[in-house]
């Protein structure tokens, strides 16, 4: 399977179903969904596995037994794959366009505490400074899933990389509006050209962090 990009009308349905999100609209509408939406993206996952490593695309129903929200679908497709080191690579078309991104999302508590201590170290520390300081510059948006309000435990408040020590996860993203691009193979030299960007970053990661060697946690 080729990939040729998203059309317009994948970022036209996500659209509607923001006003829309019901069962009956979404069957109404699934053959879009599978044709224009899903169908790019498993083309993508393919191209990109050789050198990323094999994408699993998220399922488009929405978790909703311990949410108040009760919206059946998510407003999103999403893809991610791990790559040999730990990083994650990461795609979601949206009607807000494409957003791509790299990183640990959430650390587990082994790797956050492997984190920590690389963050906090005066070699290993500030090299990560550079690399984040310089994916800003190249207008890139830096995050994680959450983090602290104040300093962890046991490092100080004023610690000169207490922005990077709060935090438990990292990654970089960018996130392209919709434009005609998108609908072309382009689409897929962005998705690479963001992963290559982050690659120092990637690589800061894998060797000071790595994969968690804790065990799954339990279902609820």
């Amino acid at each position: 399977m080729s990939f040729t990009g998203w059309p317009p009308s994948a970022i036209t349905f996500y659209r509607e179903l923001e006003d829309n999100n019901t069962r009956a609209w979404w069957q109404a509408h699934k053959a879009t969904y599978e044709a224009d939406v899903r169908g790019p993206m498993l083309a993508l996952a393919d191209v990109v596995a050789d050198g990323f490593g094999p994408m699993h695309v998220f399922r488009p129903n929405r978790d909703v037994r311990f949410s108040k929200d009760k919206t059946p679908y998510k407003t999103s497709c999403a893809a991610i794959t791990e790559g040999p080191g730990g990083t994650g690579y990461y795609l979601q078309l949206s009607a807000a366009g494409l957003m791509v991104a790299a990183g640990y999302y959430v650390l587990a508590t082994d790797q956050l505490e492997r984190f920590r201590a690389a963050v906090d170290d005066a070699r290993t520390g500030p090299a990560l400074s550079r690399v984040v300081d310089a994916l800003k510059r190249s207008r890139y948006e830096v995050g994680a899933h959450d983090e602290l309000k104040t300093a962890p435990r046991g490092y100080a408040k004023d610690h000169p990389r207490i922005e990077l020590l709060r935090r438990k996860g990292l990654i970089a993203y960018k996130t392209f509006a919709p434009a005609k691009w998108l609908s072309t193979r382009a689409a897929l030299d962005r998705v690479v050209g963001v992963w290559h960007d982050v690659g120092p970053l990637a690589k800061w990661l894998d060797k000071h962090v790595g994969p968690s060697t804790l065990p799954p946690p339990e279902p609820r």
